[in-house]
């Protein structure tokens, strides 16, 4: 195996659940996230060897942030499956769990690059600089992206829990 397969054999190893979690919280569909983290292995490999020396942890949140929000652009209608998710995305360790479906129809409603904003900067920790590397954009359009990302899902979380007490 050549050093660069094994370097990256390794990576993905190491990154793959990473990869797939973060498009999980980006889309909330499992079949999907698994399909959009293995297509960012797919073109993070054909760049590898000029990737491995800089940032491949940027390179792949790049990747993986733009396949999701290349599928939203386009409007793919999505097969959705109906057997129970296998795993959760958070660990369930605090009071809020009950709260959790209502904020992840909330995040549902929000627009897709908002969402993936929302998801890189809050969910991932990164900086307004680390997610318009990603996004390629300037460091104000992720500030106003998330500000705008923030209101859509403050406003859609009341009206999913206002029709939750009303059923």
């Amino acid at each position: 195996m050549a050093r660069f397969d094994k370097e990256f054999a390794e990576f993905f190893s190491a990154r793959f659940d990473y990869a797939r979690r973060t498009a999980y919280a980006m889309c909330y569909d499992w079949a999907e996230a698994e399909e959009l983290a293995q297509n960012a292995f797919v073109r993070l490999y054909s760049h590898w060897p000029r990737v491995v020396h800089t940032n491949p942890d940027a390179y792949l949140r790049t990747v993986v942030t733009r396949l999701f929000l290349d599928t939203r652009r386009r409007g793919r209608k999505r097969e959705h499956l109906v057997a129970e998710l296998p795993e959760q995305l958070f660990v369930d360790n605090h009071d809020a769990a009950e709260d959790r479906p209502s904020l992840i129809a909330a995040l549902q409603k929000v627009p897709p690059k908002q969402r993936a904003v929302l998801v890189l900067r809050i969910v991932q920790d990164l900086s307004v600089e680390q997610v318009a590397e990603a996004l390629r954009c300037s460091t104000g359009t992720v500030k106003s992206q998330t500000a705008r990302g923030l209101k859509t899902l403050r406003e859609a979380y009341e009206q999913v829990t206002a029709a939750s007490r009303c059923a």
